[in-house]
């Protein structure tokens, strides 16, 4: 301790020591009254300022006394980790709104099924009624064809039967014998031939020129006649032909139209939001180019077989006036009508 070593330097000399003794005491007085109060004032700050280095040293040792407990917050940990993923679908979620048409996740935004019919089905109500508008005009063209068709065919038949009848008959009533007695020649060439006859006789004490005036007039009223009833529906088909790409493209318009707003509602370019539309104005042109083109054929078609038709009547209109005229001059050699003396 310091104090022996203050006694001991002073020890020495006595006359001195003896006189400066209370001036010591004092002075170790002092010190001591100083000693005490630092050394408790640095035993109570130590502890308030040491509590890390006192926890850290029982950290280690309480994980290496008990290592079951050192285990359990690996779990923890682990459970830390595998929460962790799971906050992570909920980004590409986000994302998948705004996906890239090139992109492998834009499909699954698409329709699945792109037939036909679902297309028709998710279409405007405009697309639609253009849709059914098309299809009942096919419907109908198709209609004609087979209605039509059949009835050319016959009629043209019945008239190349008529044709060998005519020339092989001798006059005009007996030309109006075998086409009464055979079926399949009844028609129009058929009326023209009773026509003539029923105006001969009619004429019987007139003049020969008039009477073969108002036979040609009668003739040509009849073929008219039977070339309009021939003609008849014709003229839809052509209709048809004419307007119905114009009616798909209406719905092809207004098709792309729709894409447009939904483009503009959306704000994306995304081709989910695009395609539907656009597949539905593709899916109307493609439904009038279905009704446009085979009306189209059949009406070239029917106008070809209709002029073929009105050729074969005109055919027998010439051979019914020969034979009328051939009748004329019999007549007019024996002094009467062959017609009147056929019928008596």
């Amino acid at each position: 301790m310091p104090v022996p070593a203050l006694f001991c330097s002073i020890s020495p000399s006595p006359a001195v020591g003896a006189s400066r003794l209370p001036r010591l005491a004092k002075a170790l007085l002092v010190a001591l009254l100083m000693f005490g109060p630092a050394q408790a004032w640095s035993q109570s700050a130590a502890p308030t300022g040491e509590p890390a280095p006192v926890v850290q040293p029982t950290a280690p040792t309480t994980a290496s006394e008990t290592p079951g407990a050192a285990a359990a917050p690996q779990p923890a940990a682990s459970n830390d980790g595998a929460a962790a993923p799971a906050l992570e679908p909920p980004v590409p979620t986000l994302a998948g709104s705004e996906v890239e048409p090139g992109q492998p996740g834009a499909n699954a935004l698409l329709p699945h099924d792109l037939s036909p019919w679902k297309m028709f089905l998710q279409a405007d109500v405009i697309v639609k009624a253009v849709m059914i508008g098309l299809a009942f005009a096919s419907l109908v063209t198709w209609t004609i064809w087979l209605v039509k068709g059949l009835e050319l065919l016959a009629a043209r038949r019945r008239a190349r039967t008529a044709l060998l009848r005519l020339e092989r008959a001798g006059s005009l009533q007996e030309a109006a014998d075998q086409l009464s007695r055979n079926a399949a020649a009844r028609g129009a060439a058929a009326e023209l031939v009773n026509a003539a006859v029923a105006e001969a006789r009619r004429s019987e004490d007139l003049g020969a020129e008039g009477i073969k005036e108002r036979v040609s007039i009668a003739l040509s009223r009849i073929e008219a006649k039977s070339g309009r009833s021939m003609a008849h529906g014709t003229g839809l088909l052509a209709t048809i032909g004419s307007t119905a790409p114009f009616v798909g493209l209406f719905g092809t318009v207004w098709g792309i139209m729709n894409s447009f707003i939904g483009i503009s509602v959306a704000k994306t370019t995304n081709l989910a939001v695009v395609a539907p539309g656009i597949a539905e104005a593709l899916l109307a042109t493609a439904i009038g180019l279905v009704a446009a083109i085979p009306a189209v054929i059949i009406y070239n078609v029917f106008a070809r077989g209709i002029a073929g038709y009105r050729a074969q009547l005109s055919d027998a209109s010439g051979q019914v006036l020969q034979h009328l005229s051939r009748d004329l001059e019999r007549r007019s050699r024996t002094g009467g009508y062959a017609v009147a003396r056929a019928a008596e």
